[in-house]
C-alpha cells in the first residue's frame, strides 16, 4: 500500500519521461532506417549510373563523358548535380582560375570531371569520398573521361580525416603557404562550417583570397541560412560573395590582403 502512495504522485513524471524516450529513440530510429536507405540507393545509382556513362560514352573525351551523364540523369535518379548547378560552378571556376581545387564529396565523378577540364594543366584537383565503391567508380570515371593520377587525387576517407592530412597531399613546388584556390562542398552539409573552419584551422585556405563553393540540394532554407548567419558573422576572413538557390560561394580572405577585397 505505501508504494501505491508513493509511486502515484510520481506517475505523470515517470509517463513524460518513458514518452519523451520513447519519441527520442523513435526519431534515432528513423534516422538511422533513412541512412541506410540513403547509403543502399546511393550505392545503387553509381553502380547503374557508372555502367550507362562508362558503356555509353566516347572514352578520352570529357565532354562525352559529361553528355552521357546528362543523358542518363534524363531519365534516371541521379547524384550528379543539376545542369544549373554545374553552369554555375563553371563560371565560379572561369572567374577564379584556380590551380589547387579540393571537393568534399566524388559522387559518381560528374562533378570532378567538369572541375578538372577548367583546371590549367598543372593544375590539381584533390577529390574526398566516404564509400569505397563510390571512391572508387568515380575514380574510374574520370580516368575515362581522360584524366591523369598526376592531375587528380581520390582520398577515401570522411572529410574531418581527410582535412588534417592535405597538406602532404599538395605537391611539394606549390608550397604550403599557398594553400587551395577553391573548395566546392558537397558532401554532408551539416559537415559544411565544421569543415569550413578546420580548413581554416589548418591554414589550407589561400590567405590572399579562396572561393568555398557550397551546393545546396535538398537543404531547408532555413537550414541554409543557419549557416550562412553564422559565416557572415566571421567578418574578420569571410564573406558571401555569390547567393544563389542552388550553391552559394563564401570567399575567404585574411590578413593585410582583405583591404583588396
Amino acid at each position: 500500500m505505501w508504494l501505491m502512495v508513493v509511486s502515484v504522485p510520481l506517475l505523470p513524471a515517470v509517463l513524460m519521461v518513458s514518452t519523451r524516450f520513447r519519441v527520442k529513440a523513435s526519431a534515432l530510429c528513423r534516422r538511422a532506417v533513412a541512412w541506410v536507405l540513403r547509403l543502399v540507393r546511393g550505392r545503387v545509382c553509381v553502380r547503374s549510373t557508372h555502367a550507362f556513362v562508362f558503356s555509353e560514352c566516347t572514352h578520352g573525351r570529357a565532354d562525352s563523358v559529361l553528355e552521357t551523364f546528362d543523358l542518363y540523369a534524363k531519365t534516371h535518379p541521379s547524384l550528379c548535380i543539376s545542369p544549373q548547378t554545374a553552369e554555375a560552378v563553371g563560371e565560379v571556376m572561369k572567374r577564379v582560375r584556380p590551380s589547387r581545387v579540393l571537393e568534399l564529396g566524388t559522387h559518381c565523378g560528374y562533378t570532378s570531371v567538369h572541375l578538372l577540364r577548367l583546371l590549367p594543366p598543372a593544375g590539381r584537383l584533390i577529390t574526398v569520398e566516404l564509400d569505397p565503391l563510390t571512391a572508387e567508380l568515380g575514380e574510374e570515371i574520370i580516368l575515362v573521361a581522360g584524366f591523369k593520377h598526376t592531375q587528380f587525387q581520390v582520398l577515401t576517407s570522411s572529410s574531418a580525416e581527410a582535412i588534417p592530412t592535405l597538406r602532404s597531399n599538395l605537391e611539394p613546388d606549390e608550397g604550403s603557404s599557398e594553400g587551395l584556390d577553391l573548395v566546392l562542398m558537397d558532401h554532408d552539409p551539416e559537415q559544411y562550417l565544421q569543415d569550413l573552419l578546420a580548413l581554416e584551422k589548418e591554414e589550407l585556405l589561400r590567405p590572399s583570397g579562396c572561393s568555398v563553393l557550397l551546393i545546396h540540394r535538398n537543404q531547408r532554407a532555413e537550414e541554409v541560412r543557419g549557416i550562412l548567419d553564422q559565416i557572415r558573422a566571421r567578418v574578420d576572413c569571410f564573406c558571401i560573395r555569390t547567393e544563389l538557390q542552388v550553391l552559394t560561394e563564401v570567399f575567404y580572405q585574411r590578413g593585410d590582403s582583405q583591404r583588396d577585397r
